[in-house]
């Protein structure tokens, strides 16, 4: 919980007459939902949740150093083709002192 505990922090700071900052706060925060493990470590996502994410059967979930997103297989798939194939180079500026 420490990572949402941030979260919830930096959005709390946000300011409160920020048109922007309100409509995040009530997204975010008012979407939450504590989900257990059950014994065999499935966890059980809320229904609006899963709705939402239109996540049924097939899922992907892709580690984001400490936290994962949790994605429908064919969104997945379709947006990892998006940026394989795409020219979106917003941001890429940002990246220029990054080495592998």
């Amino acid at each position: 919980m420490p990572e949402w505990e941030k979260l919830e922090q930096t959005i709390s700071k946000l300011p409160t007459l920020n048109k922007m900052a309100g409509k995040l706060r009530r997204f975010v925060i008012g979407n939450a939902s504590e989900c257990e493990m059950d014994g065999q470590g499935r966890l059980l996502l809320p229904e609006k949740l899963r709705t939402f994410a239109n996540v049924d059967k097939k899922v992907v979930l892709v580690g984001q150093l400490n936290k994962f997103e949790l994605w429908n297989e064919e969104a997945w798939s379709a947006k990892e083709s998006e940026w394989l194939d795409g020219d979106d180079n917003e941001g890429l500026e940002d990246l220029g002192s990054l080495s592998f």
